[in-house]
């Protein structure tokens, strides 16, 4: 019986393997968007904020420079070592997990997500990712999601993906969200592949 975690963790672990991190398809610098919309969430110094899927993206940076107290779960353990190797163990929490499978031990202010949701094809994984947002996010938190667009690529580092808007990711979360702002990204590879992102900024209830 296959394990889907173990999968999960072995495929990106092997796309890390295999090139540099600020190669991998989805490196960006900076990530706009998603500052743009946790400035939005009203999001600052001294927030809790989760980066689900951030082992070696820069978004902790950008929000340790806002004065937020930041997590970073990763499956991929050569994504959280690349964050940890520039950023150390004093400033950031890193969590080595799956996040379908994770037991949050605190809650957060903010969960941001760039690019992790949108793998979960299956509806129990789906599930099970929508359970762990609700135990971790405090009540009245904000969730910032990015996806492929719905004009955006259909698959990412060969894996099938599903594409959200507003509307679909709406019914995806359910009455315990309530939408608030959205905002698009032509994102251009380290490659020069162009994909359609589309971001989302929920309140929970």
């Amino acid at each position: 019986m296959s394990d889907p975690v173990a999968e999960r963790r072995q495929h990106w672990q092997g796309v890390y393997a295999g090139k540099a991190v600020d190669q991998v398809g989805w490196h960006q610098t900076v990530l706009t968007v998603s500052l743009e919309l946790i400035a939005q969430a009203g999001v600052g110094s001294g927030a809790a904020v989760i980066d689900v899927g951030g082992g070696a993206s820069t978004l902790a940076d950008s929000l340790l420079a806002k004065g937020c107290a930041v997590t970073v779960l990763d499956t991929t353990a050569a994504a959280i070592e690349a964050g940890r190797a520039r950023l150390g163990d004093d400033q950031v929490s890193w969590l080595l997990a799956d996040v379908t499978t994770w037991q949050p031990d605190t809650r957060f202010d903010l969960w941001h997500d760039r690019g992790v949701f949108h793998f979960f094809t299956e509806a129990a994984d789906r599930a099970a990712y929508l359970a762990t947002l609700g135990a971790a996010l405090k009540p009245g938190g904000h969730l910032v999601v990015g996806t492929f667009a719905l004009d955006g690529p259909e698959r990412c580092s060969g894996l099938p993906v599903v594409r959200y808007d507003a509307a679909v990711m709406g019914r995806e979360l359910g009455p315990g969200f309530t939408f608030q702002a959205e905002a698009f990204d032509d994102h251009t590879t380290p490659g020069g592949v162009a994909q359609r992102f589309w971001f989302g900024l929920f309140q929970g209830t």
